[in-house]
């Protein structure tokens, strides 16, 4: 009597003679490059700041490097792309040239930096609009054929927070989702990764309800981003501050990884580590 393998293979994805693999949860590090982020903007006095920073990261066990220019944190003013190539062009050519084998993820929203970044050396597109401030941007991805973020937000991070609604918050983003991944299948482009968008367009109840249920997102066979880390859906429940949230993340983290998240965008790296270990060692016992 034969037997059949029935064992999943994992998800990888080809990006310039690298492969993104998600056979464990991956570690995303956040490198702010602006000065007005809600946690770390301004914290670089030069490029050997962000060198440092960078390979400090690599050390504790980033996987993956996103660098933001523009600062999308609510009501965050905002810059022409001019201004926001200016600041993002060193760094990512320095972090390229300084450590060629760590994957680079861009956050942009904008196609045109999208495509400067990827002649820069960038392997990821994290495009916090998913594709809605800038009707280009899926032509620009399909073109590339690079991993993409897409990512939900209701309005735009000058009005996102002004009073969100949903009927159902969990059923709108899968809808938005299928909506786009139909889009983009269409064109012939399949790397994608999902971001619900904890905190871009949703109150604290909105946030909560899409990571209790954030294994919903699996069903749509890519994988699932989790950005939590020092967010004000930590601070409103727990009276806590963006500096002293690092308890509140790691415990999101560990429900954002029971739940299925495959990646977890974060502002501390060892400890994110730690809880991806902790979880997956607890799953295979």
């Amino acid at each position: 009597m034969s037997s059949k393998n029935t064992e999943i293979k994992p998800i990888e994805y080809a990006c310039k003679g690298k492969t993104l693999t998600f056979i464990k949860p991956l570690i995303m590090a956040i490198v702010n490059v602006t000065p007005d982020s809600f946690y770390d903007g301004g914290k670089y006095s030069g490029m050997r700041d962000v060198l440092y920073d960078v390979e400090e990261k690599i050390k504790n066990g980033a996987d993956i490097v996103d660098i933001g220019a523009a600062s999308s944190r609510p009501n965050a003013l905002e810059i022409n792309e001019q201004e926001e190539w200016g600041r993002l062009r060193e760094p990512l050519s320095e972090i390229r040239k300084n450590f060629p084998r760590i994957f680079i993820s861009v956050d942009t929203y904008r196609a045109s930096i999208a495509k400067k970044s990827a002649e820069a050396g960038a392997d990821i597109i994290n495009d916090v609009s998913g594709g809605n401030m800038d009707e280009t941007m899926f032509d620009i991805i399909s073109e590339l054929n690079l991993p993409y973020i897409l990512m939900h937000m209701q309005g735009t991070p000058q009005t996102m927070q002004k009073n969100p609604e949903y009927e159902n918050v969990v059923n709108q983003v899968v809808s938005d989702f299928e909506t786009k991944i139909q889009v983009l299948n269409n064109k012939g482009f399949h790397k994608i990764i999902l971001d619900p968008g904890f905190g871009f367009g949703k109150n604290v109840t909105h946030n909560y309800q899409l990571l209790k249920h954030l294994q919903i997102f699996s069903s749509l066979n890519y994988p699932i981003l989790a950005g939590l880390s020092r967010k004000s859906l930590i601070n409103k429940v727990i009276g806590s501050n963006p500096v002293t949230a690092l308890n509140g993340t790691s415990i999101l983290n560990t429900l954002a990884l029971l739940n299925g998240a495959k990646i977890l965008r974060v502002h501390d790296v060892k400890e994110a580590k730690e809880a991806v270990a902790l979880v997956e060692f607890y799953k295979n016992v």
